[in-house]
């Protein structure tokens, strides 16, 4: 039922996130041994102290004998009979035991044992073998924050998580959005440093392996921060874990990332000599970076050659690189030690510098398949992109032939170019190929529809897809229809879809939050905006980013509520946000709205120091433009200069044509009497330069180049007045 707007939004219940602290209880122990929850021990020397009586009573011996013959289901419900918390060994084996099943209410069982434990400070009883299997199992799930909060209690209790704990973590965080990168490479350095203090047979099993490693490198790849990568890379041999096809395929993935389109082959002919095996991943990987790099002619060339079955693609990629002249184009220590990596092969062939064959063959898949026709549908050929997936469906290899990721990314294309009713029967196509579209199909078609503003037949296609094919729509669902009805400045639907989708069980993201604030902003309601981002700072299971705070800013702003507005900056820059052009444009345009210019010098001057600060602000043409327009209008010439000599410096073009209209209409008859005072006279001189020189820029008529200046009568009196500004015409 939705929600009127004025009424307050219902709070929304926390995540579980484990405490910042561990208890006092545990003691230190450097390492946890990591097995299957059906070994025959439950717990190990190395598990976390408890603090319970070791006397077991007759429920607690039933639960043992139960996880003993791996009756899960059955002991999960004789623990929640239990009278008393249960002891370390068996609680910890439960926790094992749930968490290596493989279904969505086996690791809410396991959630809700350490929630319960959490909430009587009792997380001590569990040790951290099924502590990190319950990580495990929440990273594969998406719950990273909750994974990660795990892990991070093990390290608090003073012991080290096993490697393979820990890296799963990481993994799932390099790979996903915002900060995963970064505190991907947090975690992998805070195991790094624990390690460092200990003895390596006591922390044997939670050293850094090859796949760990390859987590970090990845995460690395991702931010494109190449000097870590080359850290960690050269760390590899310190742990005995030697570069593997997968650490290639990262290392080809960074390449791309940093435009180094002429080492993309000579990480292939790397792989060959070091006498790995390329993979289908690896070709995959090859054909991304060049998509990526907008090279879709060397990505054509090399699925033609996995189609002819071709043995010399690390020529053909050689020779391409050449024919683009890519050598010796990025000068700089950090590109010379990267292509020192690529370059410094670990075997020769007898060849000499020919570049090698592949060992073997590959047929390109529907994934490399699928990956070229995203190229075509960044270039905006959709055509190509429909003629590829008629090719595909008649190719011989089942491999090759269309999945849903395919008819997708074809739906994906029509989409984009605005023909509906094409990406409509694709969707068709695919029931019929026995292809069942999933959520992400439906997400791009809801978001075609709403782009068009036919949110009527969005909400068709929402019915269809829970009705007829028993998808129900997620969170991107509802957030794509929020935005349908923004779209359409209809701020109560927008309340409604995020309403109904809290009434299912579907947790908001920021996007959700953000999304539902920006109809709040642009229907005029900013208090509305502002309690959806009260509620937002309440739920634990996201995190208020810069975007929430612009959006709220923009909120005020917007009618001019300027000291509202500041109010919400200062409190953005306590939180530790900086402001960014955005939310100078917002406070801009509400000054202009306001018609507050002290404010305009104050911003520009915050502005200008932002400029020179680290990192450096580069201000966009609406700023800009926002804080010129105020100046102009209040006169203020000198100011209005230093920011038409910025937008210059940023290679942005001013309006003079809309200056020079503002000027005429409102100052071309600026003008002091003669019987001023010689004080006034004074103060006004130095304005008077800056309008002279604020003409001359415009190309109006100043006292440089022929003013037209000149006394002209007043009231018919004789009495005459001394135009400061210039003349009443336009010239």
């Amino acid at each position: 039922m939705m929600i009127m707007m004025q009424h307050h939004l219902p709070s929304i219940p926390s995540s579980s996130i484990l405490p910042s602290s561990s208890s006092s209880a545990l003691s230190p122990h450097p390492s946890s041994s990591f097995k299957p929850p059906n070994s025959s021990s439950s717990s190990s020397s190395s598990s976390i102290p408890i603090t319970t009586s070791t006397t077991t009573n007759i429920s607690e011996s039933h639960l043992l004998s139960l996880l003993r013959q791996n009756k899960t289901d059955e002991a999960y419900s004789a623990y929640l009979r239990c009278t008393h918390l249960p002891g370390s060994i068996p609680l910890s084996r439960l926790l094992a035991q749930l968490s290596y099943q493989p279904s969505a209410s086996s690791l809410s069982r396991a959630i809700s044992i350490v929630r319960r434990l959490r909430s009587s400070n009792q997380l001590h009883r569990l040790d951290s073998n099924s502590l990190g299997l319950l990580a495990v199992a929440s990273s594969r799930s998406g719950n990273l924050r909750f994974a990660l909060s795990l892990i991070h209690f093990i390290l608090r209790s003073g012991f080290l998580p096993h490697v393979k704990a820990w890296s799963a973590v990481a993994a799932r965080l390099a790979s996903s959005p915002d900060d995963g990168p970064s505190s991907a490479l947090r975690l992998f350095d805070s195991i790094l440093h624990r390690l460092s203090s200990l003895p390596s047979p006591l922390s044997s099993d939670s050293l850094p392996d090859t796949a760990a490693f390859n987590a970090a490198l990845n995460a690395a790849a991702n931010l494109g921060d190449i000097p870590k990568f080359l850290n960690l890379f050269d760390e590899m041999p310190h742990f005995s874990a030697r570069p593997d096809v997968l650490t290639h395929n990262i290392l080809i993935k960074l390449c791309a990332r940093a435009e180094r389109r002429d080492l993309l082959p000579l990480v292939l002919i790397r792989i060959i000599r070091s006498k790995l095996v390329p993979c289908i991943t690896t070709l995959h990987s090859l054909v991304a970076a060049y998509v990526g790099l907008g090279d879709l002619n060397t990505a054509e060339l090399l699925v033609q050659a996995m189609r002819d079955g071709r043995a010399d693609i690390p020529a053909i990629l050689n020779s391409s690189s050449h024919a683009h002249n890519l050598f010796d184009e990025f000068p700089g220590e950090i590109h010379r030690h990267l292509e020192k990596l690529v370059m410094n092969f670990e075997h020769k062939d007898d060849d000499g510098d020919d570049p090698p064959l592949m060992p073997k063959t590959y047929k390109p898949d529907s994934r490399i398949y699928t990956t070229l026709m995203k190229g075509y549908m960044n270039k905006g050929r959709v055509d190509d992109v429909v003629r590829m997936i008629t090719a595909m469906q008649h190719e011989n290899d089942p491999a090759s032939h269309p999945d849903h990721v395919t008819y997708t990314t074809v739906i994906s294309a029509l989409v984009k170019a605005g023909e509906m009713d094409r990406a409509r029967k694709v969707l068709d196509e695919m029931s019929i190929a026995g292809v069942p579209a999933n959520r992400v199909t439906y997400n791009v078609l809801l978001k075609g529809y709403c782009q068009k503003l036919q949110l009527d037949k969005a909400k068709e296609l929402a019915k269809e897809m829970l009705e007829r094919k028993g998808l129900e729509p997620n969170v991107v669902s509802y957030n794509i229809l929020i935005d349908g009805c923004i779209l359409l400045d209809d701020s109560a639907g927008a309340l409604a879809y995020f309403n109904e989708m809290r009434e299912r069980g579907i947790a908001p993201s920021k996007v959700s939050y953000t999304t539902l604030m920006k109809a709040f902003a642009l229907s005029g309601q900013p208090k509305l905006a502002h309690q959806v981002f009260d509620e937002m700072a309440k739920d634990k299971r996201v995190k208020v980013d810069r975007i929430a705070w612009n959006m709220l800013v923009e909120g005020y702003c917007r009618l001019g509520l300027i000291e509202e507005g500041k109010r919400v900056v200062e409190k953005m820059k306590e939180s530790g946000l900086q402001p960014d052009v955005a939310t100078y444009g917002s406070l801009a345009n509400g000054i202009a709205l306001a018609r507050k210019p002290g404010e305009a010098l104050l911003l520009w001057n915050e502005v200008k120091e932002r400029r020179e600060g680290s990192p450096a602000l580069k201000p966009d043409e609406g700023l800009l433009d926002a804080l010129a327009d105020v100046c102009v209008r209040a006169a203020f010439f000198k100011k209005a200069l230093e920011i038409v000599a910025c937008m210059e410096e940023c290679g942005i073009s001013p309006n003079r044509a809309k200056y020079k209209r503002i000027y005429v209409e409102m100052h071309s008859r600026m003008f002091t009497s003669k019987h001023a005072s010689r004080a006034r006279q004074d103060r006004r001189a130095e304005r008077k330069r800056a309008a002279e020189a604020f003409k001359f820029w415009l190309g109006l008529p100043n006292e440089y180049y022929g003013s037209e200046w000149r006394l002209e009568p007043l009231n018919g009196d004789g009495a005459v007045d001394e135009f400061e500004y210039g003349d009443s015409s336009e010239s």
